[in-house]
């Protein structure tokens, strides 16, 4: 971001607003692909997600004005879609018994995607320069093939993909079969969403993944302000972050399954409660370390708890309401990124003020004292933010212990699991 800032000489407000704008689309675009997958199927929804996705990743790289840059920005973000579809086809694809560990697995992998391109990008740059590219046209070059990339991506899902074990959905429509392992709402979207604990859920997912979200976003310039690191070793250290995904999220649903055998449904809730309540810790702590040997720990320590209170939120969900899981998950889903909007505001509020301030205060100065006073008030700023942000985790932890699980849905979930009831059909 900060080869973007200077090419483009974006303001701090338009540097936080283009976090901003990312995490919006993502939100609108997950309103309305779950519609979207049960109509014509994952396999056709995300192929041209990732197809169209790729072209405002390409015309990224040609913009000329920070509006235009704003505008793709936007767009980008639907892409966050992804994460919808993959639940959609996990679950047409895995039976019963594994789909929880199956969907949590993917999702964590998915995120280790995130902090990957903290590290991948700068390196796709710096073998651009190599070539013989100027170092401040790089970061367009490599945009341009992030987005080459993802229409690849695409064309290689619509080619070697199935909707599911049976076929696509659109010979099964033609053949009037029916699919197993999927489960039709019984109860509307409104009438689900009068039920408390989802929005509870809604919260406890906008306190974890939401979170994730904005630091994967805010976390490389954290660092390169707070510690002048240059931009491939702080991708390096938010990859470490992302790393995590490879199983800690699974390990939230593993912990998540073994309270509930051994405590019932109040287990889970209680596990959910307490890895939310460490996460706001860490993240705490994090903000108030200023050695830096501390602060990768008490990264590592945030990335670990944050990831595992994603899979143990998903541990909770399917026991809200079992006729409207594909509703609540829904919902609970568009937490998370409501949670990401909300804290990019937060620190949009106190990092972009802070770095108005701080160039008001060195007009006159050389460019070098400029920058590095901007710098240091953005790092004090975004540290501020992330305090603050541990404390609402905190609460949103102790929220968490309102959460009361009907053991009638347990019951129905649990024989489901093992196999005693067959999963509902529907009619594609």
């Amino acid at each position: 971001m900060s080869d973007v800032v200077r090419d483009l000489g974006l303001t701090p407000e338009q540097k936080w607003n283009s976090v901003i704008l990312a995490v919006s689309g993502t939100i609108f675009s997950r309103l309305i692909i779950g519609k979207l997958c049960d109509t014509y199927g994952p396999r056709l929804c995300y192929t041209w997600l990732l197809i169209l996705g790729s072209i405002p990743v390409i015309l990224s790289g040609l913009v000329q004005t920070p509006l235009q840059f704003l505008i793709c920005r936007f767009f980008i973000g639907f892409i966050g879609a992804s994460f919808v579809i993959t639940q959609v086809h996990i679950s047409l694809m895995f039976a019963s018994n594994v789909v929880g560990t199956a969907n949590a697995t993917s999702a964590g992998w998915g995120n280790l995607g995130g902090g990957a391109n903290r590290l991948g990008m700068p390196l796709i740059a710096a073998a651009v320069v190599s070539f013989g590219v100027a170092d401040a046209d790089a970061w367009r070059y490599s945009m341009v093939i992030a987005g080459i990339m993802c229409f690849t991506m695409g064309v290689i899902y619509y080619n070697f993909t199935l909707d599911t074990p049976k076929g696509n959905f659109k010979t099964l429509k033609a053949q009037n079969k029916k699919i197993n392992g999927t489960r039709k709402d019984q109860v509307g979207f409104l009438e689900a969403s009068k039920d408390y604990r989802v929005w509870v859920l809604f919260l406890v997912y906008a306190a974890c993944f939401g979170i994730e979200l904005t630091v994967y976003g805010t976390m490389d310039g954290y660092l390169q302000n707070t510690f002048q690191l240059d931009r491939i070793t702080a991708g390096n250290i938010v990859l470490s972050f992302a790393l995590m995904n490879i199983f800690a999220r699974t390990l939230g649903g593993y912990f998540g399954d073994k309270f509930g055998n051994s405590n019932g449904l109040r287990g889970r809730v209680i596990f959910l409660a307490f890895i939310l309540v460490l996460e706001g810790i860490m993240l705490t702590f994090f903000a108030a370390t200023t050695g830096f040997v501390m602060v990768i720990f008490f990264l590592i320590a945030f990335s670990l708890t944050v990831q595992m209170a994603e899979g143990a939120t998903f541990s909770v969900v399917p026991f809200i309401n079992k006729k409207a899981i594909g509703s609540i998950s829904g919902i609970v889903g568009a937490g998370g990124n409501v949670g990401a909007f909300l804290a990019a505001l937060l620190l949009k509020s106190k990092a972009a003020v802070a770095e108005k301030t701080a160039i008001a205060q060195n007009l006159g100065m050389d460019d070098s004292a400029i920058q590095a006073a901007q710098s240091a008030a953005a790092s004090a700023a975004v540290s501020g933010g992330y305090f603050i942000i541990g404390l609402f985790i905190v609460g949103a932890g102790v929220i968490a212990l309102t959460l009361n699980l009907s053991t009638q849905e347990a019951t129905v979930a649990q024989k489901e699991f093992k196999g005693e009831i067959e999963v509902a059909e529907i009619q594609v």
